[in-house]
Formats: C-alpha cells, sequence, structure tokens
C-alpha cells in the first residue's frame, strides 16, 4: 500500500506542494485539508460592478530571477498562458517608482545620470551611496537589522527613505526590527560572500540555472516588471484545484485541523472536527503560530520555536473611482494598525475606507468620492522576520532531525512571504518527501 502524505493548508503553499507530489512518477496518495470554505488563502480576485477586478491580496507577481521562472513555468504547466497579464518593460508603471516623502511624491531616481544628480527625498546623488558601499568592510554579525544594516553600508538617508519603505511595502513591518539575513537573503550573502553588496550582486547575478519556457523566454525579452492574470490572480489557486482534482487529489474544504499526534508506529493522527486522518507524513502550510498550539507534547521545543514567529495583519481597500481603468489599492498595516489593535479601537471597514480615500487624496489627488468601494482585513497575514528568525528555522530544522519527525514545513512563515516564495516553499516540502525532483 502506499504512502499518503497529509498537506495542513490549501493557500498557495499548499496547493503547490499537492501539485508537485500529484506529478511524482508514483505518486502518494495526496490529501489536502483546509480550514476555510475556500481555497487560495490570501489570494482572492473579487469582480466589481462595472466589471473591473478588486483584487483583496496580492495583485502582481514578479517574474524576476529562478523563482519568478518557476512560477511562470507552473502557469504555462496550468494552461494559463493566454490569460496573463504582463507590465511590460516599456509601459510607464514599470518604469516610475515613487516614495511618498515629507507630503509629497518622489520619483526615484532611474538610470545613470538620474544616480549622478541628487533627487528629491535624497539630499546627494545616490551615486555617493553606491560608492561608499563599495568601500565598507564586511560585517562580522551574523545577523542585522535592515535599517542597521543599509546604514552601516549605504548611508542614513538610503536606510530611513527607501529601505524603511520597502520593508513597510513588502512584509508591512518595521525596518529597525525586521532582520537583513531572512528578509533579504541576497543582499546579507552578496555582502558575505563578496564584501560588497553591489559586487555580489553584479557577480553573482545569472549563476542560478533558470527553466525554460515559451513564456519565461517572452518575460525576459519583454522585460516585464509584473503580471497578473485576465480574471484575477485568483484564477491560479483555481487551476491549480482543477488540476489536483483530476490528479485524484481529496480536498477537504472546511475541516479545521484540530490537532496532530504521533501513532506507536511513527504514523501521525490528524484530528479534524469531525472526524481524523491518518498520515505517512504531513505537510504543514498554515502559519507556524497556528501548527505549534497543533503539535503534541513530545514536539514541544519545536512548538516554542514555531509560536515565536509572529505575523502582523493587513487591510486591503480597493476604490473605483468614476472614469479610471483600474481601481486604486491601498494597503493600511503595520505599526499603524498594531497600535489601533492594542488601543482597543473598534477595526470598522468606516475607518479603513476612511484612511484609504484621504491617502488616495493626498498623495494622487483623487479628492472625489469613489463610486465603489471594497475592504478586506487580513489578519495576521504577513509573517515577521524579526533579527534572530534564521536561529528559530535552525532551531526547527535540528528537532525535526534529531527525532526525525515526518514534518515537512512550507508557508511564508519561514522564507520568504511573497507569493513566488510560497510555491517555491511548496515544491520544495514536495521534493523533500518524494526524494527527487517531480516530473510531468
Amino acid at each position: 500500500m502506499g504512502r499518503t502524505v497529509v498537506v495542513l493548508g490549501g493557500g498557495i503553499s499548499g496547493l503547490a506542494a499537492s501539485y508537485h507530489l500529484s506529478r511524482a512518477p508514483c505518486p502518494p496518495k495526496v490529501v489536502l485539508v483546509e480550514g476555510s470554505e475556500r481555497l487560495g488563502g490570501w489570494i482572492r480576485s473579487v469582480r466589481g460592478p462595472n466589471g473591473a477586478i478588486f483584487e483583496l491580496g496580492p495583485r502582481g507577481i514578479r517574474p524576476a530571477g529562478a523563482l519568478g521562472a518557476r512560477t511562470l513555468l507552473l502557469v504555462s504547466e496550468l494552461g494559463l498562458d493566454s490569460e496573463v497579464l504582463p507590465v511590460r518593460g516599456d509601459h510607464p508603471a514599470a518604469q516610475n517608482r515613487f516614495l511618498y516623502v515629507g507630503g509629497a511624491l518622489h520619483a526615484l531616481p532611474t538610470g545613470l545620470r538620474g544616480l549622478l544628480r541628487p533627487s528629491p527625498p535624497f539630499s546627494k546623488p545616490l551615486f555617493w551611496a553606491g560608492l561608499r558601499e563599495l568601500t565598507k568592510p564586511r560585517g562580522k554579525e551574523p545577523d542585522e537589522t535592515v535599517h542597521s544594516f543599509a546604514q552601516r553600508r549605504l548611508g542614513p538617508e538610503v536606510a530611513s527613505l527607501a529601505m524603511d519603505s520597502l520593508c513597510r511595502g513588502v512584509f508591512a513591518g518595521n525596518s529597525r526590527e525586521l532582520s537583513i539575513r531572512s528578509c533579504f537573503p541576497s543582499l546579507f550573502q552578496a555582502e558575505q560572500t563578496h564584501r560588497s553588496v553591489l559586487l555580489g550582486l553584479l557577480l553573482g547575478a545569472g549563476r542560478t540555472p533558470q527553466p525554460d519556457s515559451a513564456l519565461i523566454r517572452q518575460a525576459l525579452a519583454e522585460r516585464w516588471s509584473q503580471w497578473s492574470l485576465r480574471g484575477g490572480l485568483e484564477m491560479l489557486p483555481q487551476a491549480l484545484e482543477t488540476h489536483l482534482t483530476s490528479r485524484g487529489v481529496s480536498v477537504l474544504r472546511g475541516q479545521p485541523v484540530c490537532g496532530l499526534s504521533l501513532q506507536a508506529e511513527g504514523r501521525w493522527k490528524v484530528s479534524l472536527r469531525d472526524s481524523s486522518l491518518e498520515a505517512d507524513h504531513v505537510i504543514s502550510a498554515i502559519p507556524a503560530s497556528v501548527l505549534s498550539e497543533l503539535l503534541p507534547a513530545e514536539a514541544a521545543p519545536l512548538a516554542r520555536a514555531l509560536s515565536a514567529i509572529t505575523a502582523v495583519s493587513v487591510a486591503v481597500v480597493n476604490l473605483q473611482y468614476q472614469g479610471a481603468h483600474l481601481p486604486v489599492q491601498v494597503m493600511l498595516g503595520g505599526s499603524w494598525l498594531q497600535t489601533l489593535e492594542a488601543s482597543g479601537c473598534v477595526l470598522s471597514q468606516e475607518l479603513f475606507q476612511q484612511r484609504a480615500q484621504e491617502a488616495a487624496a493626498t498623495q494622487l489627488g483623487l479628492k472625489e468620492l469613489p463610486s465603489h468601494c471594497l475592504v478586506h482585513l487580513h489578519k495576521n497575514c504577513i509573517p515577521q522576520y524579526t533579527l534572530g528568525h534564521w536561529q528559530k528555522l535552525e532551531s526547527a530544522r535540528q528537532f525535526l532531525a534529531a527525532h526525525r519527525l515526518p514534518l515537512t514545513l512550507a508557508g511564508a512563515s519561514y522564507e520568504g512571504v511573497a507569493v513566488n516564495d510560497c510555491i517555491e516553499s511548496g515544491r520544495q516540502a514536495a521534493v523533500s518527501v518524494l526524494g527527487t525532483e517531480p516530473n510531468g
């Protein structure tokens, strides 16, 4: 009788893990368990009254690098090539980036000329920050906050303006708390390997082998900055679900896991609300803190490491304005939302809509009232890789290896919060369970 693998969590990580397990030459029996009634996790698309797509979560995926290419390969394997909507390199949205500082929008400098002249909000040309970076010695600490790292290598302005904004945009987090080693591993490794981040990124570029497909070649040729899907990004998890069903994967919705226990023969008992499953191996693609509460008493050290990985909430507000082709998406989260939660403030849709409209009016000049608004609060959706996050992961790995637990960790809690990272974590989990790369 073949092995049974239970995958916990029907977000994009769990779907990707199940997908790659199902494509093995001799696939195990795969059961995907999702606590809610829908799959896709934070990826959710809704069509507005005039036909516009409102993304309640991520609104685009970057094609860059090996992980971006792998996601595009997945899109092709699922037959979604014709649904892809790219933002090409010559599009204004790809060529223009802005920082909102001091009550004004500032275009970020581009090209060599932009680096050689002062560009507000920076007081000096960014060329000098790059020159400073090339001359700085390698850091000696095993980890460092993003702000400390950027300030040491690029100066206080880049740290406070650019890197702080980047951390708020990607992690809804504080650059003075987040880990450079875990949040931006390519920057950390570039410094460790080549002493300079800029040299490391230049010399290390292109060394990772990438998959190949017509869609990947098109993305490279047209220099896509990001892409979405015609019916919204939720088409991706929907296509994965259709594929899994066709491959015989059992998908259980509305079945929150109540606990995990190890049986005498080394198999897992997965307790659900009204029933239970037995599994030879479990892939957990649920948040680390949630998994920590499900583990048996004998895995208490692992539970402690996982419970220390926290997450923050984010409200996504979509505003549709009369005459605009696309809705404006405003993300509200981070320390502002944490302060509201801690104060006991009522987190109402009206509050989020008001703040989003104020931001759109102040930053984009959209003074009129929106014709349609959609607000969605994602509770604890973005894990925070704070200083020392790598030690929590190392502690978890050592416990799993020492006790030979048939448990593999996947998802945004560990090594990347972007959609590409989550898909890759699911693939890697499947590879770990199978012991080999799956194929078609």
